[in-house]
């Protein structure tokens, strides 16, 4: 069995906003790390639109002071790489947005990742057995957001299920060059989720994801999920330089 990678960062990553589009897979192409395929859901290639919390957070164990507790929104979609013995089911991310410009450049240094720093804010609303949330960012002189209101209580992930599929991948993937690509494991339990009531994504899809997403994710979403969330280990990253 491989060695796993040291450890990173922790966090507790909780209030999981996924709303979920289908796209042509020919526009995910110029994203697609080498060695990664599309990973699809009944033959539907997907992408999401995330909002979460990152809470308690420590890179190698150590909090660092205004960065403990902050919201992450990002674009992500689905794929898989073989290691010559299994496969493994990840994520690529288009588009993250944090707080932060410290984590930002450390994200993007360290893992080639394409985050952003933007003004942000977020609301947690807990009465009369529903659960409300809100993500906000600004971004050009505008607030963008994600709302959500979901019922308080939770269910098991069923097996087979799309939401086993969206909120199932433990690697991350990014394109370091033509010939090489960053891998990184994600560890945490399987979630539990929430029924969602409503839901709204109010956002400059144009300029923050480009006009060929765009068209995507201003159409209706095929799903839209609230996980609760859990402790999250992320590990240090290797590189992938062959198919094998």
């Amino acid at each position: 069995m491989q060695n796993r990678k040291p450890v990173f960062l922790t966090a507790r990553w909780q209030n999981l906003a996924m709303i979920n589009y289908v796209v042509d897979p020919a526009v995910l192409q110029r994203y697609l790390p080498p060695y990664t395929q599309l990973d699809t859901f009944n033959n539907k290639t997907l992408v999401s639109v995330v909002g979460f919390m990152f809470n308690d957070t420590k890179v190698f164990g150590l909090r660092w002071p205004f960065h403990i507790n902050f919201e992450e929104v990002n674009l992500r979609f689905y794929v898989k790489h073989f290691d010559g013995i299994a496969w493994k089911r990840g994520v690529v991310f288009v588009s993250e947005i944090v707080p932060s410009p410290v984590i930002s450049f450390f994200a993007n240094t360290l893992y080639h990742e394409h985050y952003s720093a933007k003004k942000m804010s977020h609301q947690t609303i807990l009465q009369n057995g529903e659960l409300a949330i809100s993500y906000k960012w600004r971004h050009n002189h505008k607030w963008n957001q994600i709302e959500m209101t979901a019922d308080a209580s939770l269910t098991e992930i069923k097996a087979g299920s799309e939401e086993e599929f969206i909120f199932e991948h433990y690697w991350g993937y990014n394109k370091y060059n033509s010939f090489t690509t960053i891998e990184y494991e994600v560890e945490h339990v399987t979630w539990q989720i929430h029924k969602v009531i409503n839901w709204q994504l109010d956002c400059d899809v144009n300029s923050l994801y480009g006009q060929e997403l765009a068209s995507y994710l201003q159409a209706q979403p095929t799903s839209v999920f609230l996980a609760k969330g859990s402790d999250v280990i992320i590990r240090k990253p290797s590189f992938i330089k062959s198919a094998l």
